[in-house]
């Protein structure tokens, strides 16, 4: 073993005697996220200073760097000088997060972060199948005597499992732990791959073939795939994300995993790639904590219609079913999901992370606010008991493509609105929306006060008034800064409904949930304890002071419509402000840190010269 997969094989055990992050590791050892990345990968060797400092913090969680670089398993068991008492047998979601964390270290190098997901999700995928494909094996084998009478009886009745999935993709074929004879194709040419790449693409390609409702879904890419003569994906690395996988500890079958913990594993992977590839990946990830938030609120019942028409990766339909589920555990009658996604790559993300959760989506691909594909048959667009969505912020919106919107979901809205098209979406959402039904939105925090008491007329202010004064609008939450992937700033969710309880009418929750916020890097969260509470605060629409208050419609129509939460709570009070030389103390802190930032600045100006004019 080279020195850089011991360092890399090093770092790995200081995490996990120590349960640090990699941004956690990367902050004690002084370097960036980025660097331990490579590092851990084995892509580059740290400079003298830096492995003294890895050896020291080696020794201080007990990592012997020695055995740490060993390649055995067993010793990799032994790295560690654990705690007193047995490991729980139980998976975690922290076991399964290292493993998925682990399969992607194995091939950094190979391809940058954004990329990961392109060849570690359809992996993900076939395991999950090959190992419910096994338990339903198991399940016929009990009914008619052994495995090898189940298997022949599959072979014959497809329709017996939910997919079929031909010897040449499971999981002990391709990680070689079962043999299996290749036969020769229809001009008596051998038809075995050269090695496991080629064997992963024949694989997908066989699934899809024996099930087609997969196609487009498990078979998106080529692990043999070369560009300029080279592989995309070394073999040797693909294998070692085989290996990975095939850990017993990581079975993915029905009664090994919860359908709630591979999805928060598989959101744990895909907010990991949307940490080393910004905006592009924030696109599509919405933050664990408010999808459930969102479902939480919705308080979804068996058997309702739910959409969402921007649904990347079904992350929001999916939370609905779980709460759903949560709610009444001993309900048979599913959610009925539908959503609809124009990219490509979401759209096989969200089928993938549907069937995961062994979950029906009903999914459409294309532009949803110029063609939304759910529509009645009289050309309508169909509408539902809820609506939960997350559409792109601040997305330019040009009135002039829908003055004849065949719709019509703004001239009769409010109008169309100019520039930014966070209103439109919420327009568009009505649209989607029953008699009874009810919605939970998530926007920029400028849509609830841009216009707000302008002395020139503003369209989406307008549109708030128009929503504000049919009383459409049950609440808004603000929730904390540097919470999503693809922005720091704060978001809001806007919560409407068709039909008020009596209690609400006239009224709109307005919930600051910023100060529920942890520090976290690099972005910050909402801890799952408060998820519920904030839930049911917002449900019950009593004040709280400095979190929620209730205001009548007539006060926000004297604000001039804004909808800000931050406008009405969590303004600080007499009470709230101290006493005289608590200011002073921080006052002077403050001096202090202006201080340092003048001297940085200076460091930084030092030498520059400016130019003649």
């Amino acid at each position: 073993m080279t020195q850089s997969h011991a360092i890399a094989a090093t770092l790995r055990a200081i995490r996990a005697e120590l349960d640090l992050t990699q941004e956690q590791l990367a902050e004690r050892l002084g370097v960036s996220f980025a660097t331990v990345n490579r590092w851990e990968g084995g892509a580059n060797l740290p400079q003298k200073a830096a492995r003294a400092t890895i050896a020291a913090l080696a020794e201080e969680a007990g990592v012997d760097m020695a055995e740490a670089g060993s390649d055995d398993i067993a010793a990799a068991e032994k790295v560690t000088r654990r705690r007193a008492g047995t490991r729980s047998t139980i998976p975690s979601t922290k076991s399964m997060e290292q493993m998925l964390w682990d399969a992607a270290c194995s091939i950094r190098g190979e391809k940058d972060a954004a990329k990961f997901k392109d060849y570690l999700l359809p992996l993900l995928f076939l395991k999950r199948l090959s190992d419910v494909f096994d338990d339903e094996i198991a399940r016929l084998a009990e009914e008619y005597g052994d495995r090898e009478t189940a298997l022949e009886i599959a072979e014959d009745d497809h329709e017996l499992l939910r997919f079929y999935l031909p010897p040449v993709a499971r999981w002990a074929v391709i990680s070689g732990r079962q043999p299996y004879e290749w036969p020769n194709d229809d001009q008596g040419r051998p038809t075995r791959p050269k090695d496991i790449g080629e064997h992963l693409t024949k694989a997908v390609r066989a699934v899809v073939r024996q099930n087609p409702s997969l196609s487009g879904v498990i078979d998106v890419v080529d692990f043999a795939a070369e560009r300029n003569g080279e592989r995309d994906i070394n073999p040797a690395k693909l294998r070692e994300v085989v290996e990975t996988f095939s850990d017993s500890r990581y079975r993915l079958g029905l009664a090994d995993v919860q359908p709630d913990f591979l999805g928060r594993a598989y959101e744990y992977l895909l907010r990991k790639f949307a940490e080393g590839s910004g905006q592009s990946a924030g696109e599509f990830f919405t933050p664990t904590e408010v999808g459930f938030l969102m479902a939480h609120i919705m308080r979804p019942r068996p058997g309702e219609e739910c959409h969402d028409y921007a649904c990347g990766s079904a992350g929001l339909l999916v939370k609905l079913q779980l709460v759903a589920r949560e709610l009444d555990p001993t309900s048979k009658v599913p959610l009925k999901l539908y959503g609809q996604e124009l990219t490509a790559e979401s759209y096989a993300v969200a089928q993938m992370n549907a069937i995961i959760h062994d979950m029906s989506v009903e999914m459409a691909r294309g532009d949803t606010m110029i063609n939304p594909k759910f529509k009645t048959p009289d050309s309508k667009i169909r509408t539902y008991d809820i609506v939960v969505a997350n559409p792109m912020w601040n997305q330019p919106f040009n009135p002039d493509i829908f003055a004849d919107d065949p719709f019509d979901r703004f001239r009769t809205q409010g109008g169309a609105t100019t520039g930014k098209g966070d209103w439109a979406w919420l327009q568009h959402t009505m649209a989607c929306l029953g008699d009874r039904g009810r919605a939970a939105v998530v926007l920029d925090t400028g849509a609830v006060t841009r216009g707000s008491g302008s002395k020139n007329e503003d369209k989406e202010r307008n549109i708030r008034k128009w929503f504000v004064d049919r009383d459409l609008i049950d609440g808004v939450i603000l929730l904390p800064d540097n919470l999503f992937y693809n922005t720091s700033a704060a978001g809001v969710i806007v919560v409407l409904s068709k039909r008020k309880p009596a209690a609400r009418k006239d009224k709109i929750v307005l919930l600051n949930a910023s100060r529920r916020v942890q520090k976290g890097r690099p972005k910050n969260f909402i801890p799952d304890e408060d998820i519920r509470p904030l839930a049911a605060a917002y449900l019950k629409g009593e004040p709280v002071d400095g979190e929620l208050i209730v205001v009548d419609r007539a006060k926000i129509a004297e604000a001039d419509y804004n909808l800000s939460p931050s406008r009405w709570v969590g303004q600080a009070s007499s009470a709230e402000v101290g006493s005289v030389s608590a200011l002073v103390r921080e006052l002077g802190t403050l001096d202090d840190e202006a201080h340092q930032l003048s001297v940085m600045i200076s460091k930084m100006l030092a030498g520059v010269v400016d130019e003649p004019a």
